[in-house]
């Protein structure tokens, strides 16, 4: 069972971040204050849980926090500055729009720039053990998915509706085929599929 979050002396907030390794679209971060009584049976990291659960329980997180916020940093923004450090940003920006200042973050992962003024802690695989951060991954997730599919009306050939950007074998071919998008990240490869499997017979 995950604990409600990683320390109970300071006000913490549970951050984590999605689309990290997408080819296109921007990545999103979440952070998020829980009530310390909050209960949701079925959180957990978001990967682990099917849409429909993402779903419900992303009302349940926005209905019952304390405090929420979702923030992005688009594909432009990502090129300039590379992914981790777009990822960090896109963290203090989820930070910057929350309503109540947390005294506390925890961090998912094992690296993060640290906000100004405000203590933290990199948890590997923080979005399984604690509440705070598997709802700041069910937001992010959801949030994410949820732009990828608006955009996806206008460039359908690279279906990210259905892959969410991330460089799925049709993703890849599709933009092999088509072209780039502007919302695509120019500092990410676009391998066709075949490649990977001439080099693992050639291994």
């Amino acid at each position: 069972m995950l604990l409600n979050c990683y320390q109970n002396e300071l006000l913490e907030a549970g951050c984590d971040e999605a689309g990290r390794g997408c080819l296109a679209g921007p990545v999103f971060a979440a952070a998020v204050i829980l009530p310390p009584d909050f209960i949701a049976g079925e959180l957990t990291d978001s990967k682990k849980l099917t849409h429909l659960q993402r779903t419900k329980l992303r009302v349940i997180i926005e209905k019952e926090a304390m405090a929420w916020a979702v923030a992005a940093v688009d594909n432009i923004e990502i090129d300039q500055i590379n992914i981790l450090n777009a990822s960090f940003l896109a963290m203090h920006r989820a930070v910057e729009q929350l309503k109540i200042t947390p005294q506390y973050l925890s961090i998912d992962g094992n690296r993060f720039k640290a906000y100004p003024n405000i203590p933290h802690s990199c948890i590997v695989k923080g979005d399984g053990k604690y509440l705070n951060i598997a709802a700041a991954s069910i937001l992010a997730k959801t949030h994410r998915d949820e732009y990828m599919e608006r955009i996806s009306t206008d460039y359908p050939h690279y279906q990210w509706h259905q892959n969410k950007g991330y460089p799925t074998v049709v993703h890849r071919i599709a933009a092999l085929e088509h072209g780039l998008s502007p919302f695509h990240r120019k500092t990410f490869s676009v391998t066709h599929p075949q490649l990977e499997l001439f080099s693992e017979n050639e291994g």
